[in-house]
């Protein structure tokens, strides 16, 4: 793995890691559906922009059009929606912590599903990264530090994030990312529509927030990921999924103040040697 592919990785999780203090700003001041709605329909709009610049076409074949509404559904309006509705009573680094465990539910799927074969080192991984998401988790639960409905709403949000396509495949990637967002989109309107109170007060941080929100993890995370797994393969790029609890913590306590426990340090630690673990058994394979 070389320099440049270790940039783009870090800044990749950074990136990722982010996203949900910036999300907590947002629904500070907007109602969370409507807020992401209005993220999604602004970021697919720029993704298309970018795809017909690139001269990619609108036709898309059968498996295009079947991983756009099965990622726009899992990834944007499930997983997304799920996280922001969630973090109304959560806070910021525990829903980054429980959304890292991304990579531990794909193992575990794969293993019982798949037929998948785990190697030592991986169920070594399995074992220390939920077992460290344990730790936090009942930590905040039994010193009031996390709503049980809003963690729950995470659990799900991941689990949706594991089953959907990791990866689109073939032409057309910007045209398939920007439509997936706008599937999103009116998942999320409808649901906003049917179900949210509304609220909307846009102050300078929800338009500051959103603005980051759309540009950084809606399309520059979106070309560093892609362009790294072309540089050095899924597997290796999935690695650094290991560094999101610590990044996760970290902008939270330094953006919105939220206190670090020792107890979140230890399981922080514990969980990314599970991640890391998990993918370097993968790498042995």
């Amino acid at each position: 793995m070389d320099f440049r592919a270790i940039a783009m990785g870090l800044a990749f999780a950074l990136i990722w890691s982010s996203a949900y203090a910036t999300a907590r700003v947002i629904i500070a001041d907007g109602a969370p559906l409507l807020s992401l709605a209005i993220r999604f329909t602004i970021s697919g709009a720029l993704a298309l922009g970018v795809g017909l610049a690139m001269g990619q076409s609108l036709r898309l074949t059968p498996a295009q059009w079947r991983a756009t509404l099965i990622f726009g559904l899992c990834q944007n309006a499930i997983y997304l929606g799920l996280n922001f509705v969630a973090m109304q009573w959560i806070e910021a680094s525990l829903a980054a912590i429980i959304a890292s465990t991304m990579p531990l539910i794909v193992a575990t799927l794969g293993w019982a599903f798949l037929g998948q074969k785990v190697r030592p080192l991986g169920v070594l991984g399995l074992c220390l990264g939920f077992g460290g998401v344990a730790l936090i988790m009942q930590a905040r639960l039994s010193g009031g530090g996390a709503d049980p409905l809003g963690v729950g709403l995470c659990l799900i949000a991941a689990l949706a994030l594991a089953t959907a396509p990791l990866m689109l495949r073939g032409g057309n990637l910007w045209i398939v990312v920007g439509l997936q967002m706008w599937v999103g989109a009116a998942v999320l309107g409808i649901a906003a529509l049917g179900w949210e109170p509304w609220r909307l007060n846009p102050t300078p941080a929800w338009f500051a927030a959103m603005a980051y929100q759309i540009v950084m993890p809606g399309i520059v995370a979106t070309l560093l990921w892609f362009t790294l797994v072309r540089r050095i393969g899924a597997v290796k790029a999935a690695t650094f999924h290991f560094l999101n609890p610590f990044l996760g913590v970290a902008t939270a306590a330094l953006l919105l103040g939220e206190a670090v426990r020792p107890t979140d340090m230890i399981g922080v630690a514990v969980v990314m040697a599970g991640i890391l673990a998990v993918q370097l058994s993968k790498q042995q394979a």
